[in-house]
């Protein structure tokens, strides 16, 4: 990957962390790359003064009526014609030194690459915990119902990146949608098991991947993830692998189906989660909702009427 861009969005919020995350970008091994910042309603000079520094980036600024996803595709937009590929990392994240180095390797032969979070709280100290692909399943196992490709451990060739683009303006789910899609487009995927980003867990947090789960969250959840099939459903699907498209259908469905079955139904949801929180399960993103080991609760059995 000869031009590499580093992407990250800076929001109200975060100001108290961005050093910790600013000081992680100058310790990386590789500085072969260009920063790129997206701007939420946030200055550039109040960015720099949380930072602690005036690092040399390419600065996208916020407009009247952007979206978190707006911002960000205004952002890829542009940078895909003029870099190779693009390392994403979270602005509350600390990145390990060797992030860039690790998924620039990667890169070099594949399309879409992910590593492994280790959690901390909110003070950055480690909570002995780890956000990763389990050993028994490849990166395409996870797809088309959760997600291990986050906005803050993935890394995409611009080519790919491209194909995965626009983004719609009410993504809410904005790396899942750009994970899934290049999945579908046939995308060459790759995981990396080994920690590169530390993962900040805070009350700010939209997909907590940490237990017990609540009631509230998974009836929250169920509508982010129908809203993101609906998203993918309704993009260019032209070039998608058919097999693929059939089992995006399948999910999509499934999570109906939950909804109709367990969300919609106080006594049942209260007995999804106490189940739920009973199982190990992986700490896949989006995993907690229409749960397949659950699904005896909201699928018929075969052969039922």
């Amino acid at each position: 990957m000869a031009k590499l861009a580093l992407y990250t969005t800076i929001y109200p919020g975060v100001e108290a962390v961005l050093a910790d995350w600013y000081r992680s970008v100058c310790n990386q091994t590789d500085q072969g790359f260009q920063l790129w910042v997206g701007l939420d309603t946030v200055s550039v000079e109040a960015a720099k003064q949380a930072m602690g520094g005036d690092p040399d980036a390419i600065w996208v600024t916020s407009q009247r009526g952007d979206t978190p996803a707006t911002i960000r595709q205004r952002a890829w937009a542009r940078l895909v014609g003029s870099h190779d590929a693009v390392v994403l990392v979270d602005s509350d994240d600390i990145m390990h030194p060797t992030r860039v180095a690790t998924a620039r390797a990667m890169l070099r032969a594949n399309d879409l690459v992910g590593c492994a979070l280790r959690l901390v709280d909110e003070t950055g100290s480690s909570m002995d915990l780890t956000v990763s692909l389990p050993r028994n399943m490849t990166p395409e196992d996870v797809f088309p119902r959760e997600n291990a490709f986050g906005l803050s451990n993935s890394a995409l060739r611009s080519d790919t990146l491209r194909r995965c683009l626009p983004i719609p303006k009410e993504a809410i789910l904005v790396d899942w949608f750009l994970a899934t899609r290049a999945w579908l487009l046939g995308a060459t995927l790759a995981f990396g098991l080994r920690v590169e980003m530390d993962y900040r867990q805070h009350g700010a947090n939209m997909a907590r991947v940490l237990g017990p789960f609540g009631q509230k969250q998974v009836i929250q959840d169920t509508e982010r993830v129908r809203q993101h099939f609906r998203l993918v459903r309704a993009s260019s699907l032209e070039g998608a692998i058919p097999c693929r498209l059939a089992e995006l259908e399948r999910a999509a469905a499934d999570v109906e189906a939950f909804r109709e079955r367990v969300v919609l139904r106080p006594a049942l949801v209260k007995r999804y989660v106490r189940d739920l929180n009973e199982l190990c399960t992986t700490s896949l993103w989006w995993a907690w909702v229409a749960n397949p080991a659950l699904r005896h609760l909201w699928a018929p059995a075969e052969g039922a009427a």
